[in-house]
């Protein structure tokens, strides 16, 4: 069977077609017109191109614990934290850029997550799109991206995938769904076990795991989001004045939250500046 042209999956689409539990209320398909569907338009892409301080906080965390196992001397060094934001180059980064990664890097230096473990994958955060995973099955195709910021071996012999976070975000549990699926393909000798590390307060999630049953569902799962998504993108290119209808906002608090405020029509969050300036 060949891959339809563009029919791809991973965690962010999903979770920009369909919100996770409880977050319903907030959820925007208008979002993922603007990520998916509009993407190359130049006030979008400018938009898009921004780094907003959480962003470069998470990426520089995950760049900061690449080094630390890369120079594994500086994790035993009383200034190791110290050297790694050097390596970073963190002086050249907003003050609570600076702040919140140097405390980071601290705790890290005082409880090494990964001290001891037998890692076989660890990524610097910006390596780009990972090579995408070709999933053929008698009723569907598509392509599995998954960027997985850590994978180490148990004593047990299962193959544990860790994802970092920083800041207040909950974690949502299909982000672990998609790296064991990807396992599935990548690791098929191994057991996998998921799990999230918040490195900024040094809290675990309990370990994930799923029976191969569960793996199959999520695989139909993903290959109905590819479907979908495809299907809008094509209604999209074919009459791009029902953006809204195909992409449809749910507009609300949230917006001032939305990198598209300054740009959507249906922001709540533009409609209340307006209103202030009037």
């Amino acid at each position: 069977m060949s891959t339809p042209l563009g029919l791809f999956a991973s965690y962010h689409l999903w979770s920009l077609v369909a919100p996770a539990t409880g977050q319903q209320r907030w959820h925007c398909q208008m979002r993922r017109g603007y990520i998916k569907a509009r993407q190359h338009e130049p006030q979008v892409k400018a938009l898009l191109t921004k780094v907003t301080a959480s962003q470069r906080i998470g990426l520089l965390a995950q760049k900061g614990i690449y080094e630390f196992h890369h120079n594994r001397h500086l994790l035993n060094q009383l200034d190791g934290a110290e050297k790694v934001a050097e390596l970073l180059k963190l002086s050249n980064s907003s003050h609570e850029v600076q702040q919140r990664v140097l405390l980071i890097l601290k705790k890290y230096h005082d409880d090494p997550l990964l001290s001891g473990k037998r890692i076989i994958l660890l990524t610097r955060g910006d390596e780009g799109f990972p090579k995408p995973i070709l999933i053929e099955h008698k009723h569907y195709c598509f392509r599995l991206y998954a960027a997985m910021d850590c994978i180490f071996i148990e004593s047990s012999g299962n193959l544990h995938i860790v994802d970092f976070k920083t800041g207040k975000s909950a974690f949502d549990r299909r982000q672990a769904l998609v790296y064991l699926l990807a396992a599935r393909y990548l690791y098929p000798r191994y057991k996998a076990v998921a799990s999230f590390y918040n490195l900024e307060f040094c809290k675990k999630s309990e370990l994930i795991s799923v029976t191969k049953g569960e793996l199959d569902f999520i695989e139909f799962e993903l290959a109905s989001i590819a479907q979908k998504h495809q299907q809008d993108l094509q209604r999209y290119h074919q009459q791009s004045r029902d953006f809204s209808t195909i992409f449809p906002p749910n507009p609300g608090y949230h917006c001032r939250f939305c990198p598209f405020n300054s740009i959507c029509e249906f922001s709540a969050f533009k409609t209340a500046q307006e209103g202030v300036r009037g």
